[in-house]
């Protein structure tokens, strides 16, 4: 009796597990710290614990329904690139923690990822309504926009600022969580940090691993259509913006940042994003755009890290 409930368990956890794979959860469950950095940055302090709890449930819905909807709409096209050696489990890269695009490779029916994708989309839509209507105006327009961006594929390599755009409204979204009007400056300088880290930390390194598939479908990426030393230069130009807008935001926000805090963002912005970018901008390999992709996608937790910490020693300093 035992064995049969233990061998129920590990076939329910294998099954969900490619869900989570469809998903990307371990580097979602990463990108869903730069929502939390944002409402930090945003309002100065902790919001109330309802809009909290609230806010982690819809985030971690809407990263988990994005990711998959991604994969549903590319369906298609990952099975091509599958097809001809593409998506390789055994890389060193942060999306194959677990098995990447498990619908391309038919260990998932298209029809369960389709029910998984539009499930925690509507979870995410009603959480983002009872924290503001707005904030579900912008998950619409972020799944419509990735499904846009997906569809773009063979189309123009100006797909990449959708890709931008669509990162940036998780961010945007948390602010109008915990304030119904965000600093019009606030707001429009955090748009364009998130928009510069995704198109140089994460966007062109990704489709620099796929090159070589993405030359056989004829996609229209950076990589494939400007060529590797031009790509190179797009990312450490995009990410000196980075880390330029990254004090912009510091400076913008209510918090204040002393000089610790900017040294250690510092730090953060040339561990994470520059010198990982100066070496693919030299040397041009594809394992180096796989550490430019793994390093830039820790860029959110950190900088959340350091806001965090100083959130609650200003708060510890509060009588």
């Amino acid at each position: 009796m035992s064995s049969t409930i233990f061998y129920q368990i590990t076939t329910i956890s294998r099954r969900l597990n490619l869900f989570w794979a469809l998903s990307r959860t371990p580097h979602g469950l990463i990108d869903m710290t730069a929502p939390a950095m944002a409402a930090l940055l945003c309002l100065g302090h902790f919001p109330p614990l309802p809009v909290v709890l609230l806010g982690l449930i819809t985030v971690f819905a809407g990263y988990t329904a994005v990711y998959a909807i991604n994969d549903v709409v590319d369906y298609r096209m990952d099975k091509e690139k599958v097809r001809v050696g593409g998506y390789n489990d055994s890389d060193n890269y942060l999306d194959g923690v677990l098995i990447r695009h498990p619908m391309a490779k038919d260990m998932l029916k298209f029809r369960h990822g389709l029910a998984w994708g539009v499930g925690w989309a509507l979870v995410a839509m009603g959480g983002a309504y009872l924290l503001n209507p707005i904030c579900m105006y912008i998950f619409i327009a972020g799944c419509v926009l990735e499904i846009t961006y997906c569809l773009l594929l063979r189309v123009s390599p100006l797909r990449v600022l959708v890709n931008g755009v669509v990162k940036t409204c998780g961010p945007l979204a948390a602010m109008y969580a915990v304030t119904p009007s965000p600093p019009l400056f606030m707001l429009t300088s955090l748009f364009i940090w998130i928009f510069f880290w995704e198109i140089g930390g994460q966007n062109i390194p990704a489709d620099w691993t796929d090159i070589e598939e993405d030359r056989y479908l004829k996609a229209q990426t950076i990589p494939v259509k400007l060529g590797l030393k031009r790509a190179g230069l797009f990312c450490v130009v995009t990410l000196l913006a980075t880390t330029f807008l990254s004090f912009i935001v510091f400076w913008a926000s209510p918090l204040t940042f002393g000089p610790f805090y900017l040294l250690l963002g510092l730090v953060i912005n040339i561990f994470l994003l520059l010198w990982p970018s100066l070496e693919l901008a030299e040397t041009r390999k594809r394992k180096k755009a796989m550490a430019l992709f793994n390093r830039a996608s820790y860029y959110p937790i950190a900088v959340f890290g350091l806001v965090l910490l100083r959130v609650l020693e200003q708060a510890v300093r509060i009588p």
